[in-house]
Order: C-alpha cells, then sequence, then structure tokens
C-alpha cells in the first residue's frame, strides 16, 4: 500500500536564503522522484536568482500572494496571485518580488532534481559561504543549470 504525505501549514523542510524562505513540501520522496514541490516566500524589493536555464527538468510556479516578475530573457512579466507560470528545460528565467509586500509562490520541479539545490545553498551559507550570483551559480551547475548566458547545457533532455 502507498503511503500518503500530508503536511501541515508548518510542516515541510524550511530553508532559508537570505531575504527568501524555501520550504520543501515534497521532496520526491512520495512521487518517486517525480515531482518536488516547494513553498517559495520573497521578502518585498528582493532580488531572485541569476537568470538561469535548467536542461533537466521544468518549473512551475504558482503565485499565491502578492505580485512576481519574471524576467524571461529580455521580457519581463508581471504575475499577481493567481498566475502560473511553466518554465520548460532550456528556458532563460529568474523572479523577483518588487513590491512592499512578500509574494508567496508554490514552485513544482519536475522531475524532483532541484530540491537539493536548495539544501545545498543552505549547506554553504551554513559553512560559511555568501550568497552571492557567482556562489548560486556554481551551486546550480551540480543540477544541470547554468547562467542564461552560458549555452552549453542548453540541450534538451529526450
Amino acid at each position: 500500500m502507498s503511503s500518503v504525505s500530508v503536511i501541515g501549514p508548518d510542516g515541510g523542510e524550511a530553508i532559508q536564503l537570505g531575504p527568501t524562505r524555501m520550504r520543501i513540501l515534497e521532496d520526491g520522496t512520495t512521487t518517486g522522484h517525480r515531482l518536488g514541490i516547494g513553498e517559495i516566500t520573497i521578502a518585498p524589493h528582493t532580488q531572485g536568482p541569476p537568470q538561469h536555464r535548467h536542461a533537466q527538468h521544468d518549473e512551475g510556479f504558482y503565485v499565491v500572494s502578492g505580485t512576481v516578475h519574471f524576467t524571461v530573457g529580455e521580457t519581463t512579466h508581471e504575475a499577481p496571485a493567481d498566475s502560473l507560470v511553466m518554465v520548460p528545460p532550456g528556458a532563460p528565467h529568474t523572479f523577483a518580488n518588487l513590491g512592499e509586500t512578500p509574494a508567496v509562490m508554490l514552485n513544482t520541479f519536475t522531475p524532483d532534481l532541484y530540491v537539493q539545490y536548495f539544501r545545498d545553498l543552505r549547506a554553504m551559507i551554513a559553512a560559511g559561504g555568501e550568497l552571492t550570483p557567482a556562489a548560486t551559480a556554481t551551486v546550480m551547475s551540480h543540477y544541470a543549470t547554468v547562467p542564461a548566458t552560458d549555452f552549453r547545457l542548453i540541450r534538451r533532455p529526450g
């Protein structure tokens, strides 16, 4: 019999990354690693990671509250609450909360490859590392992800 996972409002694995909080709700354990889910809370006036591309997973963002600005290449899209942004492998993207209130998003990864990225960032910070764009890009590189300007890893899986 399969196990059902129920994560309450105070459950999950909290990871503080500067002014952004990631709460891992599903790390792939229940889904056979087909899906990872997190809740991202972004403080006001906060930039996200450097614009980047994933080679091996799709990523989804559902804006629960606030407004998040997604930059895809040179284009910025405003995504208010109840918006869904889906990012296929190879698409350059980043996000920011430019508003006055926190923004909350539900974040999905298929497969769950990227969940460990957040844990690695937490470990880097705990070891005294700084959450700089260069350090973030280095950790991303362990998960088939490169800065948007790096075209070496743009092969689509398949």
